[in-house]
């Protein structure tokens, strides 16, 4: 009996668990969905050997507010940019004819991450709800620190941000309201 109700509680937490998670599409799916319901994109653009992805998987997109602050507002995309994934993007084809399938570590980076000009493994890359490039910021972030660009590109602060001491003095005015 006490197994029976013990499995009824691991159930029910496993739910409640899966409830939180990041629902992840391809950049093919998000631009589709975009046609449908213009919202802005957010991409985790990975790569299979870089640590401090598998850190941002661990501790930044396993937290709850996290993943219903980016279910809620944005498309997440995640993005191996060393991958074999087929995208088409502002009519233009992307892929990566230089990937080596055997090859273990790094890879040949993909055209789209080229195109994006990304420079470092995990990078957090923004769109508009027309799909338009607002950028890439690179590097692990905590639960804080990637709610303040969530919500900086969200409510488009971004663009009254125009110099480095501007963007500090937003930063040190920025309220958390995720729990870490």
């Amino acid at each position: 009996m006490h197994r029976i109700i013990f499995l009824l509680l691991v159930a029910v937490f496993s739910g409640s668990i899966n409830a939180q998670e990041i629902k992840w599409m391809t950049m093919n799916e998000a631009l589709e969905a975009q046609k449908k319901e213009p919202r802005k994109i957010f991409m985790d653009a990975y790569t299979e050997w870089c640590g401090p992805c598998k850190l941002l998987d661990r501790n930044t997109f396993s937290n709850k507010d996290v993943a219903s602050f980016l279910n809620e507002n944005y498309y997440p995309v995640k993005f191996n940019a060393e991958g074999t994934e087929k995208i088409t993007y502002k009519d233009r084809s992307f892929e990566n004819p230089n990937h080596d399938p055997n090859r273990k570590g790094r890879n040949s980076q993909h055209d789209f991450a080229r195109a994006m000009k990304i420079t470092g493994y995990p990078s957090l890359v923004f769109f508009d709800e027309e799909a338009n490039l607002i950028g890439p910021i690179a590097g692990y972030r905590s639960p804080h620190q990637l709610e303040l660009f969530l919500k900086l590109f969200l409510e488009e602060d971004y663009k009254e941000i125009t110099t480095p001491e501007a963007f500090q003095e937003y930063s040190k005015n920025f309220k958390n309201e995720f729990i870490e």
